[in-house]
C-alpha cells in the first residue's frame, strides 16, 4: 500500500509539474472562435509560449507578481487567458491589439491605429447542427499589420452590437483580444472583458488533439467514431 501511494503521489506531481511547464489541454465549449476553433475541439495550449505567471499553477495561487521567462505575445496569436474582471474564467481569443495601439471598430470594419485592416471575401463558411439544419455564414480573410492572416465570420453583416466601438487606446502591458466569429464573441470590445493584462495570459493555443461533434455521448462508446472529427486531429491552430 506504501509503494502504491507513492507511485500514486509521484503520478500526481508529474502530471501537474507537466501541466505547469509544458503544456496544459484546454477544450472549447462555445462558438466566439469560429471557423478556427468548434465546439467540441480538445487542444493543447504551450505554457513556455509567455513565460510563467502565477496563472500558469493550478489555481492560481498568488505566490509571486509578473511573469517569469516572458516573451511578449504576437499579434494574430490565438491564446488562452484568464479574464480580467473574472479570473477564475479561462477565455481564448485571438490578439489583435498590442500596448500602445489604438483599436476601433466602424461600421464593421477593424482599425488599428487608423488604418482599416484588410480583409477579403471568401467562400461562406457552412454550420449544421445536430438536426442537419445548415446555415451559410459570410466568411473573409483578415490580414492583420504583421501580415498574419486568419479568417474571420461576419454573421450580422454591419449590424452586431459590437460593429461599432470606440476608439480604445490599449495601456502599456495591456492586450486588445477578440473573437474570429465577431458577431458572437464577448470579448475586449465589451467592458466586461476589457484589456487583458499581460500577467492573465496562461499560453498559446498550439495543436488541437481531439474533436468531437458532440453527437456521441461519453459512456456511448460505439458511438465515438462516429462523432469524432478526424479531419481536424493533430491540426495546427493558426
Amino acid at each position: 500500500m506504501r509503494e502504491f501511494i507513492k507511485t500514486l503521489v509521484y503520478a500526481i506531481l508529474i502530471a501537474v509539474g507537466f501541466r505547469t511547464i509544458a503544456y496544459e489541454p484546454f477544450n472549447i465549449p462555445s462558438g466566439s472562435m469560429f471557423p478556427t476553433l468548434l465546439v467540441g475541439d480538445y487542444l493543447f495550449v504551450s505554457k513556455p509560449s509567455y513565460g510563467f505567471s502565477r496563472h500558469s499553477l493550478p489555481f492560481s495561487p498568488p505566490l509571486f507578481q509578473g511573469r517569469i521567462l516572458f516573451t511578449p505575445p504576437e499579434r494574430g496569436d490565438v491564446a488562452v487567458f484568464k479574464k480580467p474582471t473574472d479570473e477564475a474564467t479561462d477565455y481564448i481569443k485571438r490578439v489583435i491589439g498590442m500596448p500602445g495601439d489604438r483599436v476601433q471598430m466602424k461600421q464593421g470594419r477593424l482599425y488599428i491605429n487608423g488604418e482599416m485592416v484588410e480583409r477579403r471575401r471568401i467562400e461562406d463558411y457552412v454550420m449544421t447542427d445536430h438536426y442537419g439544419r445548415t446555415a451559410s455564414i459570410p466568411q473573409f480573410v483578415e490580414t492583420l499589420p504583421n501580415g498574419v492572416e486568419h479568417r474571420i465570420l461576419e454573421a450580422m453583416g454591419n449590424r452586431a452590437q459590437l460593429d461599432n466601438t470606440e476608439e480604445f487606446l490599449i495601456p502599456e502591458d495591456y492586450y486588445f483580444m477578440m473573437g474570429d466569429n465577431r458577431d458572437n464573441s464577448l470579448d475586449s470590445r465589451d467592458s466586461s472583458v476589457g484589456f487583458v493584462p499581460v500577467d492573465n495570459f496562461v499560453g498559446r493555443a498550439e495543436i488541437l488533439f481531439f474533436s468531437t461533434d458532440g453527437s456521441a455521448r461519453w459512456y456511448e462508446i460505439w458511438n465515438w467514431p462516429f462523432a469524432t472529427r478526424f479531419s481536424r486531429l493533430f491540426k495546427v491552430i493558426e
